[in-house]
Order: structure tokens, then sequence, then C-alpha cells
């Protein structure tokens, strides 16, 4: 340990507990919510059952109904809620099941908390009754200044004559500057694993590339040991980690400015690069301003449709599509995508929502999601890799590698499986991953009587992905219809096609975009679970049409690799210094 770390060390562990003062003091029952976000699972279900241990009657309705949250039970909770709501009379439990009722989306319990009317206001997108119900508290505080920094116009504080960052020599080729949300080694998600990918992809091209994380991360979700710096693979990425994050919003987002501004004398860009959301754009052209340089806004998704998708049924959806914290994000994306240098997309659906917003199509570039050269040259039998993974090499396996949200349709995909064993086809799945819809897809199992035939082996590293995508012998997308997943264009589906595997999806206009035209698998109805047996059905079937869909993904995906992204991202920052 060098005399530095303990002094790093001290900082973080500052950073974590003044994090966690000032959520106490604004909403002490919000700070229990996150903290069961945060921990690991096994702690999660381990307190989940000493809640429910002898939780009978009317004394027992709360405890059941926490106990049901966070075991991630999330129908059975919103009844427990119900219940225990109309029965607890004491003020801290109540105010906590009011935290967990807006989190389920159900009405909160009678006589709850200024602050978690507010909190649910927020949540089902009504901005300005939120800030309302909130005045003259910490959260309001927080609320109105989030109110600000959502609004279109809200500039940050830019110092020109202090801060300009001297340019490269003229036989330097670029440099990049990444500001992300979040990164490897402490999240790994597909957010996390393409920002890794274009970051090796720019630098076998050429680029000099650094990243730096958002304000506070990774020490503001819980890895409070983390370093300064983490190098992966040869990429380094900073941390911007202050002693204390500021109170609100804006003044974090000025904050996440000043820590940026000495890494940026450090490293020299010739151009700034960052991705959705909204509050990374606003940073990041706001240094771009202040040094000149030009700046790209890589869209990877919308942002206002994802946050719509989180709801739990169509009506809620709807609604939340109808909020003023829709339109907010919606104009506040489109404003940062126009301001921007150049916008980076990933598919041809997104760059159309982009132009009918009024970017100028010349500004746009699409850079899909792609494959390492690698992967294509793969070649192994899916029952070889099944019993590398420990599955059962007879049957016919179907599954998916993914986050586990409610949006992916993992439950429809359950269904299919159990359909076609129903008509006596021998099919078997595996669904690898986790996230919040975990729970419920392991209890529709259960439900189903699969547990013989669905596994669910949890979220694995990247390289392990690998081996299940080959274990498989057709990749499935069931993802549901949401304004979401009609645009967004999945990672996932690439690495299958370039290990020459077959791919049945739902038939939305992202996904129609990367199976359908290129004709490397088959569509079916999005949230119509005998439809999707169906298309499993015909491969099952025709191990012919399979191995004529795999080749086709197969050739597909040699197209669409990651140096190829290198080059393109070459050419665009080779442009924007011209």
């Amino acid at each position: 340990m060098t005399a530095a770390r303990p002094l790093v060390l001290l900082r973080h562990l500052t950073l974590g507990v003044t994090t966690a003062a000032a959520m106490a003091v604004e909403d002490p029952a919000l700070l229990l919510v996150q903290a069961s976000r945060r921990a690991p699972r096994r702690v999660t279900l381990a307190v989940a059952v000493l809640l429910a241990r002898g939780a009978t009657g009317a004394r027992g309705a709360a405890r059941r109904a926490l106990a049901a949250w966070l075991r991630g039970h999330r129908d059975e909770a919103r009844e427990a809620v119900r219940e225990a709501s109309s029965r607890t009379t004491s003020p801290p439990v109540r105010r906590l099941l009011g935290e967990v009722a807006a989190e389920l989306d159900v009405p909160l319990p009678p006589g709850a908390a200024a602050v978690t009317r507010a909190r649910a206001a927020w949540r089902s997108g009504d901005v300005d009754a939120a800030v309302h119900l909130a005045a003259g508290t910490s959260l309001g505080r927080r609320l109105v200044s989030e109110r600000a920094a959502m609004t279109t116009g809200t500039t940050l504080a830019v110092r020109r004559a202090a801060t300009r960052v001297p340019g490269r020599g003229a036989g330097d080729g670029p440099v990049a500057l990444h500001l992300l949300t979040n990164s490897l080694p402490h999240t790994s998600s597909g957010y996390t694993l393409r920002s890794h990918e274009v970051l090796r992809a720019q630098a076998a091209a050429g680029i000099g590339v650094t990243a730096a994380t958002r304000l506070g991360y990774p020490v503001t979700v819980g890895r409070v040991t983390g370093r300064d710096v983490d190098v992966v693979d040869g990429i380094p990425y900073h941390r911007l980690l202050p002693w204390a994050a500021a109170r609100t919003p804006l003044a974090r987002l000025e904050q996440h400015v000043d820590l940026a501004r000495p890494l940026l004398r450090a490293v020299r860009p010739s151009v700034l690069h960052t991705t959705t959301a909204w509050t990374n754009a606003l940073v990041t052209r706001t240094l771009a301003e202040e040094h000149g340089l030009p700046w790209v806004y890589e869209v990877r998704g919308v942002l206002e449709d994802t946050w719509a998708a989180s709801f739990p049924t169509p009506q809620a959806r709807e609604a939340a599509r109808a909020s003023r914290r829709h339109a907010m994000l919606r104009a506040r994306e489109s404003e940062l995508a126009a301001a921007a240098d150049h916008v980076v997309t990933l598919g041809e659906t997104v760059r159309r929502e982009l132009v009918a917003r009024g970017v100028d199509p010349a500004r746009i570039t699409v850079v899909p999601n792609a494959v390492p050269q690698g992967l294509l040259d793969v070649h192994v039998s899916s029952t070889e890799a099944r019993a590398r993974v420990g599955l059962p090499g007879e049957g016919f396996w179907v599954g998916t590698v993914s986050s586990l949200v409610d949006y992916e349709g993992i439950e429809t995909l359950v269904e299919a499986v159990a359909h076609l064993r129903r008509r006596g086809t021998d099919v078997r799945c595996a669904v690898v991953g986790d996230g919040t819809a975990r729970p419920a897809i392991a209890r529709r199992v259960a439900e189903l009587g699969l547990q013989a035939h669905v596994v669910l082996p949890g979220r694995v590293s990247p390289d392990a992905a690998t081996g299940w995508h080959l274990a498989l012998d057709a990749f499935v997308v069931p993802r549901r219809d949401t304004a979401v997943t009609r645009t967004v264009v999945p990672l996932k589906p690439m690495q299958a096609m370039a290990l020459g595997r077959p791919v049945v999806a739902s038939d939305l206009p992202a996904l129609a975009e990367i199976v359908d035209e290129p004709g490397a698998g088959l569509l079916a109805a999005p949230d119509d679970a005998e439809a999707l047996a169906d298309a499993i059905g015909r491969l099952v079937e025709d191990r012919a049409l399979g191995e004529r869909l795999g080749a086709a993904g197969r050739e597909f995906a040699a197209t669409r690799t990651w140096a190829a992204a290198g080059a393109a991202y070459r050419r665009l920052y080779d442009g924007l210094a011209a």
C-alpha cells in the first residue's frame, strides 16, 4: 500500500458516509430502500426470511409486505402493502411502507407523509406536484434543483479564460476523453461492456483514450474501497471522487465539471465523447465550451421511454409517457443532441427518431453494437458447449443472456417453453443474468412446474457468457412491446449471431433491423407466448433452417466488428479535427 492509499480510502469513506447521512436527513425511509438495492442478494433474502418468520395476523402485515418486496415478488408485495397500509399505525413503519408503495406504483397508505407523497408524485412524473408537496424540506430543495437541471436552457458555469487546454502537436493522432456514467470493473452491464469495447476499439485504431465516470462513482454504489483510477485491459477509468458531494443536483453537476477540469489539463484531449443521459451531455458541453473542443454525444437509448417502461402495467406506462417528467426529459435530450458537434447512435431506429426531433442528419453517425473478431472464428457445437457449463446434452436449448428487467419479456419465453413441452417437444431453457425481474421469472418457472427444464444461473462474467451463448441451440430476445424496445438495439443478439446461433426475437423495429433484414433469425409477435413457441418449434422441427439462419447471422456479424467500429470513430474524430 502506498503512502497515499490510506488518505484515498479515508476520502472514499468520508464521501460514502456523508452521502448516506444526507439521504438520512432528507428521507431515512428512502435510505433503507436504497440500501436494500445495494446489498448483496443473499443478504437481502436473509433479511426477508427473518421478517417473514412468525409474521402472522394484523401485527405481522407490514413485515410480510416488506419481506415480499425484498424477495422481489412484486405482485405479492403490492397486495401485502395494500393490506399492511390499512392496518399499520406506527409512523416509522408507515413511512417505510409508503416508500415501498411508491416503488411498486400502488396507492400510498392513508396519512402518508408529505415527502413520501412528493416522492411518489415525482416517480409518477408529476414534477410540479412533487415540488409543491416537498416545499420547505431537504427533499423539496433537491427536487427544485433537479427540475431546474432538467429544464431546457439551463446551463452550467463556463470558465473559459482560466482553464484553456493547450492544443496537441499537428502530427498527433486524435485523443478522446470519454465521460461515462459507470464502468468496469465495478458494474457489468450492456452499457459498461459497450463502453469498454468502444474504448478498446478506439485504442486499436490509433486514438488515445481515457475515461472518467460520474461524480461519486463507484463509492455511491457501495464500492468504498475502490481506487481513484482503475485500469482494465489497458484502459484507464478515472474516478471523480470529492470528500463530500454537493447537496443538490445542479450543484453536483457543477462539482462534476470542477473535478473533470484537471483531468482535461492532464489528458489534453482533441475531442470529448459522452453517452446518454442528459446529465453527462450537460457536463460535457460545458467542458467543451470552456476548452474550445468538439464534443460527441452517443445516444444509446431513449431515456424517457426507458423510464416509462419501468412501470408495471400498460396503464401506468401510458400515464408516465403523458407526464410532465417524460416531456421534460424528451425536450432536454433533444436539446443536447442538437447542440453536440456530432451524434452517434446504435441503429437506424434511433437515428430516425433523432432526425424527427430536429437533429441534423448530416451530424449523425450510426456505430452499431459489434462483436470481437475472434468470436467469428469460434465453432463449437451446442452439445459440446453444454457439457462445459454443466447442462444436459439432450433437448433443444433456448434462452438468453441479458439484464433481467421487466421489458425484456423473459416470462413470455418461460411460458413459450411450457407451451412446447405440453406439445411433447423437449425444449429447455437457460436464462443467464440478474436484475429486478429475476424473482418474478423464478416464481413463474415454479408455477409452471418447469424447475427441471429452466435454469437461471445468475450473472456471469463476459468470458463465461460466451460459453452460455454457445450452449444454446437458439438465442431468444422476447422483448415486450414498449416505446423503448421499439427503438433501442440490444448488444447480446449480435454475439449470438457471431457464434452462429439463430435468433428468435419479438417483431419490433429495432430487432427486425438486426434479425429479419439480414435473415439471421425468426420474428414472433411480442407478448405472445404461443407465437414465440411456434417460432421456436420451427427450429426444432427444421434443424437445417437453424443452420441457415445461424450462418446468415455470422455473415452479418462479420460486417459489425469492433475493429470496424474503431475505424468509424477514427474517421469521425479526424473529421471533427479537420
